[in-house]
């Protein structure tokens, strides 16, 4: 079995392209640099870096919302890149192969970290505080004020 999970924050913009043909398909590179658990004595190093690809649909969704800061959750597999240089000499070299992605942080923390890029902004409802009014958790959620009504929310 080959099956890798990793999360971790884009180092740099995404590298979209896509095949030539009929049915062309998008193909996003990217790397992210995944934090150390722990660190060991005399060691420089906090986190590893991984070189990634994602094909199709995954690709399109990494081109449309991901930049350079975000944290994702990455599901895929490794694959060898190993290749001869110019020199004649070999280069081994891992990637990953991205099956799956997805956010790993809220829109309130990526925007907070990497400030707006959409210029969209969150519009609460009349009478309803905004997430900056509303006191903070601590978990990136934000509390209910004690005003809503429990009919108002669409669950419970």
């Amino acid at each position: 079995m080959n099956k890798v999970i990793l999360m971790g924050n884009l180092t740099r913009e995404p590298e979209i392209r896509y095949s030539a043909g009929e049915s062309s398909m998008a193909i996003a590179r990217f790397s992210i640099a995944v934090n150390r658990r722990f660190k060991r004595q005399n060691d420089q190093a906090d986190a590893d870096f991984f070189n990634c690809t994602a094909f199709g649909k995954t690709g399109e969704f990494v081109e449309k919302y991901l930049h350079q800061g975000s944290k994702v959750l990455v599901m895929g597999r490794i694959q060898n890149d190993n290749y001869t240089n110019r020199d004649g000499q070999k280069v081994y070299s891992v990637q990953v192969i991205v099956e799956e992605i997805e956010f790993a942080e809220s829109k309130a923390a990526a925007s907070a970290n990497q400030g707006s890029r959409t210029g969209s902004s969150y519009q609460a409802p009349a009478g309803r505080p905004t997430p900056a009014q509303a006191s903070p958790v601590g978990d990136d959620f934000m509390n209910i004020p004690e005003s809503v009504d429990d009919e108002e929310l669409p669950f419970i």
